[in-house]
Order: structure tokens, then sequence, then C-alpha cells
């Protein structure tokens, strides 16, 4: 599976055009990237960490160079050709979002925002970006995945319906509770998580007929995980990777712990869809010059965070962004 790397991002500007994708093909992409917060405090969310005179002293100049480094990213991860469609995960609030789409290289490029605030305790939500003129946004939601009952309190996922290349597609973006507490007992969550976003699947096909469905997000598990595997079975997804991404010695994954790297970040789309021989999908792990730095504890390479503990290095992400690329054949209608 060939991996992308960029030119200088110097000159990003002169070589993008306003549309770049064929009628007949889009992109979509995602990326968590991590602790996207803004510099004010928030009464009703555990934000304190980052604020200027918080643990990470997170002032608004690291803001907006971590701001500007995603604009670099989403624009320099698909050879140039901006990404149609883009989930994202742990931004904090609608502040960030506008600074990211309206402030940066983004601007001219026609991207709007969707985003619904959600009651995870650290204030971290998903969000969905889409070029307007390339994607007719008809529907919007968010897929509630807290427990009150059991005081079990997670990120929403986000829910959209839209046409894309006369495509009408139905997305979802996710990001499952992580494996803090341990491994077996956060599974638990997450299977419950998955029991929801099975039942929207199922409330999309009482009303169309196999419908293309993409699901996309930072699962926190691998691709053969219970949970995961509970939801590509029961809603008849497949995962667009096969799902044993051949990558290189260099980037093994989009997420590196304790030296090994695996592949959390999925996305995955109706079954039915990827078997249609009128379509042709290319995924990719996008591992950026700028998003790593030398692994000098395991060897190797890693992705470059903005944070060592509450050291500051000024990366983007513990995560790599996955990029999939959908093309139809010309007779597709």
């Amino acid at each position: 599976m060939k991996l992308l790397f960029a030119l200088s991002f110097l000159i990003y500007i002169p070589l993008l055009k306003p549309c770049c994708q064929s009628n007949n093909a889009y992109s979509v992409l995602f990326y968590n990237v991590e602790n996207l917060f803004d510099c004010q405090n928030d009464s009703l969310t555990r934000d304190e960490e980052f604020l200027p005179d918080g643990e990470k002293n997170w002032t608004p100049y690291r803001m907006h160079q971590k701001i500007k480094g995603i604009s670099k990213t989403i624009l320099t991860c698909n050879q140039w050709e901006a990404p149609d469609l883009i989930g994202l995960c742990e931004i904090e609030n609608e502040y960030v979002l506008k600074q990211l789409v309206y402030q940066t290289g983004l601007a001219s490029l026609n991207y709007r925002y969707v985003h619904f605030d959600s009651p995870d305790k650290r204030g971290i939500d998903v969000a969905f970006l889409y070029r307007k003129g390339r994607f007719d946004l008809i529907e919007s939601s968010p897929i509630h995945l807290s427990n009150n009952k059991q005081g079990f309190f997670t990120r929403d996922a986000l829910y959209l319906k839209g046409i894309i290349a006369k495509d009408t597609i139905h997305l979802i973006i996710n990001h499952w509770p992580s494996k803090r507490g341990g491994s077996l007992a956060s599974e638990e969550k997450r299977k419950a998580v998955a029991h929801l976003i099975i039942a929207k699947i199922d409330s999309i096909k009482q009303t169309e007929h196999q419908p293309k469905i993409i699901a996309m997000g930072d699962f926190n598990n691998e691709y053969n995980s219970p949970s995961l595997q509970l939801l590509i079975k029961q809603a008849q997804l497949e995962s667009s990777s096969k799902p044993n991404i051949k990558l290189t010695d260099k980037v093994g994954g989009s997420y590196k712990y304790k030296g090994v790297w695996t592949l959390i970040d999925h996305i995955v789309i109706s079954k039915h869809w990827l078997e249609n021989q009128d379509n042709e999908f290319t995924y990719q792990v996008c591992s950026l010059p700028h998003l790593l730095e030398k692994d000098a504890t395991h060897s190797g390479y890693k992705p470059k965070r903005t944070y060592a503990g509450p050291r500051y290095v000024g990366g983007i992400s513990d995560h790599l962004p996955i990029l999939l690329t959908i093309s139809q054949s010309k007779t597709h209608n």
C-alpha cells in the first residue's frame, strides 16, 4: 500500500486547485487530532489542563500552531487534492473548528463543518468537515452513546447523510471509549457503543434498500477485536483495508503504543458497496514527514505529538490520519 510523502509545505498554496477530484471520485479522511482545545475555561468540562495557567501551559500561540499543522496535513495528505469529507475527533468546541476552517489555508476550499456538543467529561467531541459544492448535506444529528443510569458518559457519535458524485451516502463518525481501566473491562463499554451504532444502521436500512454507509473513527481497537467485529458483522460492513494493510517498516499503523504500531483508526463501509465492481477503493495511512519523529526509546519512528507528558514538543497528534478514495466507473449512474 503506497504511503504519501508530501513536498514542502511552503509551496502548497500555489499548487492547490479549488477542486481537484473528478466527478467520479471522492476522498474521505479521518483524523484524531489529539486534544484540540481552545484556551478558555469551560466550567462544565474538565479542560483545566489545557489553559494558559494549566499543567500544559496551553497558550493561543500553541493552539494556533496546532491548528496550522492540522490544516497543513489536510491540504497535503492526498497528493494536493484536498479531501472532500473529513471526520475529526478530540475537538473541544465550535471555536477551534472555525479557526481551522476559516483562518487557515482551508479557507479558500469552501469547507463547512458540523459539530454537536456531547456529554464527554473532558469536553472533546467528534466533528465533520465537507467541501460545499462537492457534498450536499441532507441531514445531520448526534448519536447519543452515554448511559445516565449507569453513570457512563462518553462522546456522541455523529450521523450525516448527503449526496456526493451522485451517490447518496450515510456517514457515522466515531470515537469509542479508550482502554483506560483495562482492555477487558473497557471492551464491554465499546461493545455497548457498538450495539447503539448497529441500531442506527438498522434504522437506515429500514428506509433505504442497500444504503451506502461509511463508519469511520478512532475505535480504540484493532480490526479483529470483539467490539469492532460485532459492528462489522451485524451491520454488514467491511474494511476497505481488507484488513491486514501492508505498511512499511517505518510506519506500521495509525498509532504507536510502547513501541508497537497498531491500526485502531478505521474506515469501514457497506459490504455490498465494497464488493460492487463498479467502484474502486484505495486506502492508505498518511505518513507525511511532518507527522513523524524518531522514536528514541523503541527505535524507528512514531507520530509526533503536541506534548510528551507535560513537555511541549510542537507536533500535531499521537495518531496518523487515514484516507479512503472512492472511484466510480464512468458508466456509474
